[in-house]
């Protein structure tokens, strides 16, 4: 059920290509699995995609070390930010991925959407250890996001992006 302070608008997609397709990425906080997917897809996607991602319980900022460890891969995500996924659930969407179990088991049904995609990854926030071993965690995580985004960027490829 969406916060009753939460606003639901309706995309238009007017200026948006016919042929991009809309995919939404979602995890819990939205601060650190669905923010490096986002990432990885604008920058391997080209601009065959119109990419988002939200949270089903959004934390304050994206994660520092998912930053730092995107940075590392040439992606800045720093200028991105947690939203709320129920500022999305009545625009169109072509995929929902959910990028964790929780936020598979919590999300919404999602209007219209063609297709929705659970894909799970090991939460690097919740990793514990010296800085160095956080950052181990969240660059394994990382490798595994963009070894799935190449996959998925390649599907949409050749099934007629």
């Amino acid at each position: 059920m969406p916060p009753e302070s939460a606003s639901i608008s309706l995309s238009t997609d007017i200026d948006m290509p016919l042929d991009r397709r809309r995919v939404l990425f979602l995890c819990t906080g939205n601060a650190a699995r669905s923010q490096m997917a986002e990432g990885f897809l604008r920058s391997h996607g080209s601009d065959s995609f119109d990419v988002h991602s939200a949270g089903t319980d959004p934390a304050d900022m994206v994660h520092p070390l998912a930053v730092r460890t995107m940075a590392e891969s040439g992606v800045d995500i720093s200028h991105q930010c947690p939203k709320d996924l129920w500022h999305f659930v009545a625009e169109r969407w072509d995929f929902v991925i959910t990028t964790c179990d929780r936020a598979n088991e919590n999300c919404p049904v999602f209007p219209g959407v063609q297709e929705r995609i659970h894909w799970s990854f090991r939460d690097p926030a919740a990793a514990e250890g010296s800085e160095e071993e956080r950052l181990q965690v969240f660059r394994r995580v990382r490798d595994e996001i963009l070894t799935r985004v190449r996959l998925f960027v390649g599907v949409q490829t050749r099934t007629g992006l």
